[in-house]
């Protein structure tokens, strides 16, 4: 399992190094580096990272100020240093605390607890048991059967997936991560277009200005997924 990875730091030469351990660690997947907190937020909308490397003392936001304003749960390693901070950031209830300057050792250390307990929360989600016409999934207490013709799109939050279906006026309400979901639906059939959103291409009758009309639902096509979903179009278009 591999973690997608992202650096925050002010300070280059720490961003830099931060960088540097990331890409050097086997089961971490650098997918971002930014001096400036505000840009993290921003590729956050639409891209994904597991962990967030960040640093406490930075202009304009603060790494604690930053990791309040998360919509979703992250893991946090926060960098500083100042030990003073290290308090506040544990109540944030985050990983670990490295203190500057600190070597590969203890960074390794630090990752290794994040990438354990994204391993034991990966072990936790409940099975989605699946097969090429129909999965089963567990919701409110009970084992529903969802035929794939009938999924219209399914929607991730925070530790739930909604799973909308023709003819059903609610939404079918499951605990469990969309990308764990994702990866027991067939590609030919579903496509990621949002890091929210999976659709049903077979059920897409409407598109206007990158996003997908089902009633009155405007689901948005991310950049991170427009060039894979541009492909998907020129293949079926007259």
């Amino acid at each position: 399992m591999k973690l997608k990875t992202i650096a925050i730091d002010d300070e280059p030469l720490a961003l830099k190094l931060v960088s540097e351990y990331i890409r050097k660690t086997p089961y971490l997947e650098l997918v971002g580096a930014f001096d400036n907190p505000l840009d993290a937020i921003e590729f956050l909308v639409d891209g994904e990272a597991d962990l967030i490397f960040v640093d406490i003392q930075m202009p304009d936001l603060t790494g604690i100020e930053f990791t309040r304003s998360l919509q979703e749960d992250h893991k946090i390693i926060f960098t500083t240093a100042y030990e003073k901070y290290a308090l506040e950031g544990f109540k944030l209830n985050a990983i670990d605390y490295l203190l500057k300057p600190f070597s590969y050792e203890e960074f390794l250390k630090a990752a290794g607890k994040a990438h354990k307990l994204a391993e034991l929360e990966a072990n936790a989600q409940p099975t989605i048991e699946t097969n090429n016409q129909f999965l089963f999934l567990k919701s409110d207490y009970k084992i529903r059967r969802i035929n794939f013709n009938d999924i219209l799109y399914i929607e991730g939050l925070k530790d739930y997936i909604k799973v909308y279906t023709k003819g059903d006026e609610k939404p079918i309400l499951s605990l469990n991560s969309i990308k764990s979901l994702e990866q027991k639906l067939p590609e030919e059939k579903f496509m990621r277009v949002h890091r929210s959103f999976i659709v049903n291409l077979d059920k897409i009758e409407t598109i206007e200005r990158s996003r997908i009309i089902f009633g009155k639902t405007y689901i948005p096509v991310s950049d991170q997924y427009k060039e894979k979903f541009q492909e998907y179009l020129d293949k079926n278009f007259l």
